[in-house]
């Protein structure tokens, strides 16, 4: 069993998803042009063995800075009221993240190198070739996954 969650996190203050647009306005303009943080944290049970392994995965998100008209026509969308933090990162009209420097997925919701390594331990199959499986269907060269995997 697989379960995970993200949490977006400025300074001490955590941004759930928005109540309403006005919320989701207030959010992308408070992370607008900065520097954030989104936590995400998986937890994997192997339901035959019992054993489990927990992980959380903490990646700095640089916001753009994009303009009212952009945000307001994401805000229209509808797609920032059920994010937390009111942004989708792999949105394709909006691209919130400029110059992103960590684990995509992970700010997408389910960092999947965290979860190989999560796996590997607990005797369940990872297929080969995950991080360039991750990075062609995100089409993001990522800098970290060797990293996470203990490859470097």
């Amino acid at each position: 069993m697989i379960a995970a969650d993200t949490t977006v996190v400025d300074g001490s203050e955590v941004l759930e998803k928005p109540a309403d647009q006005m919320d989701a306005r207030r959010m992308l303009l408070q992370l607008r042009g900065r520097i954030h943080q989104v936590y995400t944290g998986i937890a994997i049970i192997n339901t035959r063995s019992g054993d489990s392994h927990e992980a959380v995965c903490c990646t700095d998100v640089p916001m753009r800075y994009y303009s009212n008209v952009e945000m307001e026509a994401y805000i229209a969308t509808g797609d920032p009221l059920d994010k937390a933090g009111a942004y989708g990162i792999q949105h394709p009209g909006f691209h919130p993240v400029e110059d992103l420097q960590g684990c995509y997925a992970s700010v997408m919701g389910l960092p999947l190198c965290h979860l190989q390594v999560g796996l590997q331990p607990l005797g369940i199959m990872v297929p080969d070739g995950l991080p360039e499986r991750c990075q062609a269907y995100l089409n993001y060269d990522c800098p970290v996954y060797g990293k996470i995997l203990g490859e470097d």
